[in-house]
C-alpha cells in the first residue's frame, strides 16, 4: 500500500519534511523509469535522471502512473493545440519530470517552459543537465539570443527555465519567474502534480488566486488525491505520516466536488474534476489494451481503489475559451 502514495510532496517546512520530499521525488521517478522500461510508454530521458529500480513495481502502480502521465499529457497537448503553442507552461513542483524534452521531440514546445521546485531538487536536475549531453543538447538547440544563464540553482534559456522557489510565497515566485521572462500576457498553463495537498488550505489558496489573477488567460492542471475521507484514504494518510509527510491540505481532497469548489472559490471561472478510473477509461483503448497485456494484474479491485483515490482537475480563466480542452477527455476507442 505504501507504493500507492509515492510521488507526493510535503511542504511542512522542517528539514525532516524537506528530506521526505526529496525521497518521494526519487520514488516517483524510479516508478516512472520502471514502467517505461517494461513498455508502458516511451521516455528516452528518464534514464538520465534516476537509476533503474532494484525490484519490480506492482502492476497496479505501473498502470496508475500510466494513467497519470497520459491524462496530464492529454490535457497539456489539448492546451498546446488550442493556443497553437503560442503560450507558456509553468510546472510547479516539477521534480525530475522530462516533459520539456519530450515536447521538443514532438515539435510541440511552447514559447517558454518553466520548472519550479525546491533548491535541492533543482540543483540535482541542473547537475544532470550539465553533465549529460542528451539533456543539455536539446536546450542549447532550442535556444536563441545571447542570454543563457546557468548556475547551481537556476538555468535560463530562451525556451526553458528551471528555478528554485518556495511555492508558498507567491510574491517570491512571481519575482523569480519574471526575472526569467515570464509573460503575463501569454496564455499560460500551470501544472501541479501532488503539490497543493501538502500545503495548508491558506497557502494553496494564495497560490491558486495568484495564478488566476496574474495571467490574461490561464489554465491549471492539478493531479492529486481525492475521496480521502473513507477507510482506504485513511490508510494512505497513515502511510504518508509514517514517512514524515502530513497532508496539510487534505480538506480539499474529500471529493471531486470539493476539488472543483476550491478552484472556483479562488478565482477560476470553470473547473472540472474526474477520478483516475474515469481517466483510464477515456484514454485511447487500443493502447490501454496493449499495456494491459504487458503484465498480469491479479489485484483488479486494488487498482480500482487506487484510481478512485486520485484525480485530475483542470480549470480555466481566460478570454480565449481554454475551457474547451475538456473535450480532450471524450471517450476513445
Amino acid at each position: 500500500m505504501a507504493a500507492a502514495v509515492r510521488g507526493t510532496r510535503c511542504f511542512a517546512g522542517s528539514e525532516e519534511a524537506d528530506e521526505a520530499v526529496r525521497g518521494t521525488c526519487e520514488d516517483a521517478s524510479i516508478c516512472k523509469r520502471f514502467a517505461v522500461s517494461i513498455g508502458y510508454w516511451k521516455d528516452p530521458y528518464i534514464q538520465y535522471f534516476v537509476r533503474q529500480a532494484k525490484e519490480r513495481k506492482a502492476p497496479e502502480i505501473n498502470r496508475g502512473y500510466y494513467a497519470r502521465v497520459h491524462g496530464v499529457s492529454q490535457l497539456l497537448k489539448a492546451f498546446l493545440k488550442k493556443t497553437e503553442c503560442n503560450c507558456q507552461i509553468i510546472n510547479l513542483g516539477a521534480g525530475l519530470d522530462t516533459m520539456f524534452w519530450r515536447l521538443k521531440d514532438e515539435n510541440l514546445l511552447p514559447k517558454k517552459y518553466f520548472e519550479v521546485d525546491f533548491p535541492m531538487i533543482v540543483a540535482r536536475k541542473i547537475y544532470n543537465i550539465k553533465s549529460k549531453p542528451p539533456l543539455s543538447k536539446p536546450i542549447i538547440e532550442s535556444h536563441s539570443g545571447e542570454s543563457f544563464l546557468i548556475d547551481a540553482h537556476s538555468l535560463d534559456s530562451s525556451r526553458y527555465s528551471i528555478l528554485a522557489a518556495d511555492l508558498r510565497d507567491s510574491s517570491e515566485l512571481e519575482e523569480k519567474l519574471k526575472k526569467f521572462n515570464m509573460d503575463t500576457q501569454l496564455p499560460t498553463l500551470l501544472i501541479a502534480e501532488c503539490v497543493l495537498v501538502y500545503m495548508t488550505p491558506e497557502q494553496s489558496a494564495r497560490l491558486l488566486k495568484w495564478a488566476a489573477n496574474t495571467f490574461r488567460a490561464a489554465m491549471i492542471i492539478n493531479y492529486e488525491q481525492v475521496n480521502m475521507a473513507d477507510r482506504f484514504g485513511q490508510i494512505m494518510i497513515e502511510n504518508l505520516q509514517r514517512r514524515q509527510c502530513s497532508l496539510a491540505g487534505v480538506e480539499a481532497c474529500k471529493s471531486l466536488e470539493s476539488q472543483r469548489e476550491r478552484l472556483l472559490l479562488n478565482g477560476w471561472e470553470t473547473a472540472n474534476a474526474i477520478d483516475m478510473m474515469k481517466v483510464y477509461s477515456c484514454l485511447p483503448q487500443a493502447d490501454v489494451r496493449r499495456i494491459e497485456g504487458l503484465e498480469f494484474l491479479d489485484e483488479k479491485e486494488l487498482l480500482e481503489q487506487l484510481m478512485q483515490h486520485y484525480c485530475i482537475c483542470w480549470a480555466s480563466k481566460d478570454s480565449c475559451n481554454l475551457g474547451n480542452v475538456s473535450l480532450s477527455f471524450r471517450m476513445s476507442v
